[in-house]
């Protein structure tokens, strides 16, 4: 078979070529796209990351396409309608960074509770004082946790773990956790008013576009925090700045941002402009609005990456490439469960 991989770092390559000797593999550091796809047309199988575009105009470039083997849990970048109309399989990797996610949310979290940035700023301009960065106590506070999937019960757990009451709420409440000291399933507005964090884990898709907006952001308790590490379309951006104008929401930690896409494109041109020191276009990127706020962090969709989680991530592609090659299936999603 003729497998390609997009959006690969070198050193990421020594698990898959695993697979090479057998197989025909083509490595792409690029993302798949509209102008990348010419050159792998005759792959059977297709490897990408969450960065890489599998619509129908770009798939229908592969004629002899056979299995989708994203290095991801979520599949909202692939249009599995077209895959089953087409005999297309798409493999996931359904448990890599559950830990690892929720790890971030606290890192996030407790970067704002305890104003670490500011913090390190300041000293390292060589000023110790210590007025203006009063942070707050996670003990005794209330976090919202909306999804209890694998990486919400995580998120739950450290939650817990610090001392915190949880309200959670999710469409199937996970029994276990209901049944968890500490822990209390709520409508989605009562978890809203009631919390002083409020962690978002859905997954993206039409279905959850948009779930916070004006309205949800006008139930929110003053003064909580908001956390996002699951997709950034989840949140309605312009409707975030307000309620940060506002003080509705006292501060966000987001690992996801709604316009991520156009914001990767910028920066790969920043960096390129600024070796001709443009200073003009340079500040191109620091025009988003969100990332200018001094009450809100931003991370580059990393929550994932530390190094366990991106062996499991290339572990599982590997294993689901070779289980297909036998003629198998393994960790295959249906367009039934798209989003």
């Amino acid at each position: 078979m003729k497998i390609s991989f997009f959006e690969m770092e070198d050193w990421e390559r020594t698990e898959l070529e695993r697979l090479g000797g057998v197989h025909d593999l083509r490595f792409e550091s690029g993302p798949l796209d509209g102008r990348t796809a010419a050159a792998h047309a005759d792959a059977d199988v297709l490897s990408t990351f969450i960065h890489s575009n599998l619509d129908a105009p770009v798939l229908e470039r592969f004629g002899r396409l056979g299995l989708i083997a994203t290095r991801s849990t979520g599949h909202d970048h692939i249009d599995l309608e077209w895959c089953r109309r087409n005999g297309v399989a798409v493999a996931n990797v359904p448990r890599y960074g559950d830990r690892t996610i929720a790890e971030h949310v606290f890192a996030l979290l407790l970067a704002i509770s305890h104003r670490i940035v500011e913090a390190v700023d300041r000293t390292r301009r060589g000023d110790f004082s210590f007025g203006g960065l009063q942070g707050f106590d996670l003990y005794g506070a209330t976090m919202g946790v909306v999804g209890t999937g694998r990486i919400g019960r995580c998120t739950v757990l450290l939650a817990l773990g610090f001392g915190m009451r949880v309200l959670a709420h999710d469409l199937r409440p996970d029994p276990g956790l209901a049944e968890t000291p500490g822990v209390r399933y709520a409508p989605l507005a009562e978890l809203l008013a009631s919390s002083d964090v409020v962690s978002l884990h859905v997954p993206g898709g039409e279905g959850t576009r948009h779930l916070m907006d004006g309205a949800r952001f006008a139930q929110m308790k003053p003064g909580a925090v908001l956390i996002n590490t699951s997709r950034g379309e989840v949140v309605d951006t312009a409707a975030l700045v307000r309620a940060l104008g506002e003080g509705r929401v006292a501060a966000a930690g987001l690992d996801v941002l709604e316009a991520e896409p156009g914001l990767r494109e910028e920066a790969e041109l920043l960096r390129t402009l600024a070796a001709r020191r443009d200073r003009d276009m340079r500040t191109l990127l620091a025009d988003h609005i969100l990332l200018r706020m001094r009450n809100v962090l931003v991370t580059p969709h990393s929550g994932f990456d530390t190094r366990q989680a991106v062996r499991r991530i290339l572990t599982t592609t590997r294993e689901n490439i070779e289980a297909y090659a036998a003629g198998k299936r393994q960790n295959t999603v249906e367009a039934s469960v798209a989003g």
